[in-house]
């Protein structure tokens, strides 16, 4: 029986996968990789919903032949050491695209409606909140996207079908492909900083994009701009946002991800009431949940079994010698 550890339970899909599949499941309820360790030692698989994998860890499980994580973040796991040591690192690519995109065009209309905190002042009696006129239409404004992949492709869709032009940068897609879609195509991010009114981040965590918007990059938005982040923490370096927010350098931001998750309530983020920030929670809508957890769960299985699941994000890992008689 193939034993698969899981740092926290999948959603109830993902769950009937493995259990269909006769695994023997551990949940370990921490994705801390000293936590999870002693399970590991033994283990088939691991599924990470939060919590990482570095290579020290790996190299004490010398039964571990693939990682799963429900979505496509693998900014957690020793990807480079996984590939060396033959482990595939399954991922769930499109199942929660829509989810994303969705989540950062609520972010959007809630910062320029200024939604959230004239919730919170009406519960406290003050009606004429509604006379500061800090909200403003959206209609004929520039989304600018930093990173235009699947989930960039669709918000610009949506923000499109509202009024909104919209721009692009991504060093990785081509303008022409960009342009013919009727959008605006920037070499430089600066360039979209500097001209779009609402600012959306859709890129992966990297060494080069870790930090990638700090205070010169904030100082370059407009006044009235709104920046949202539903991609990784870390990408915005979040002390030059609090300095933005509490000196007004810009409108408003919106926050689905930060550095430490969970968040602790006295972060510095939530000093400041022109901020929304939510629980890493954008790709975690019912169908998302049940999507990522499913396809992790399924390709996990598959590896274990000795198939070559094709939503790796490492398929070089099935050069290594251990996959020879596959």
């Amino acid at each position: 029986m193939a034993k698969v550890v899981i740092s926290h339970r999948l959603h109830d899909d993902g769950m009937a996968v493995l259990e269909k599949a006769g695994a023997d499941v551990v949940i370990t309820n921490s994705g801390k990789p000293e936590d999870m360790l002693p399970e590991l030692l033994d283990a088939d698989g691991l599924i990470i919903r939060i919590g990482s994998i570095d290579r020290e860890t790996m190299l004490k499980c010398k039964n571990l032949k693939v990682i799963g994580r429900p979505g496509v973040g693998v900014d957690d796991v020793d990807v480079e050491a996984a590939t060396e040591l033959g482990i595939p690192v399954v991922i769930a690519p499109g199942a929660n695209t829509r989810s994303v995109a969705e989540h950062a065009m609520a972010m959007m209309f809630a910062c320029a409606k200024d939604m959230v905190r004239c919730d919170k002042e009406m519960r406290k009696g003050n009606f004429a909140i509604r006379s500061e006129y800090k909200a403003y239409e959206l209609n004929g404004k520039v989304l600018g996207l930093i990173g235009c992949g699947h989930i960039g492709n669709i918000l610009a869709e949506m923000a499109t079908g509202i009024g909104m032009k919209v721009l692009v940068y991504d060093p990785f897609v081509k303008a022409e492909v960009v342009e013919a879609k009727g959008y605006g195509y920037r070499v430089e991010m600066e360039d979209i900083l500097k001209e779009a009114d609402v600012v959306s981040i859709h890129t992966p965590l990297t060494p080069k994009t870790k930090n990638m918007i700090g205070e010169k990059e904030l100082k370059l938005m407009k006044s009235t701009g709104i920046l949202i982040n539903c991609a990784r923490g870390g990408i915005i370096n979040e002390e030059a946002l609090c300095k933005a927010l509490s000196e007004n350098w810009i409108h408003s931001a919106a926050t689905d991800v930060v550095v430490h998750e969970p968040i602790s309530v006295d972060d510095p983020l939530f000093m400041h009431e022109n901020i929304i920030v939510t629980p890493h929670m954008a790709g975690q809508t019912k169908e998302a949940a049940s999507g990522v957890a499913t396809m992790a769960a399924e390709g996990v299985m598959a590896i274990i079994n000795g198939q070559k699941w094709d939503k790796v994000c490492n398929p070089k890992a099935y050069e290594h010698p251990r996959w020879n008689d596959k």
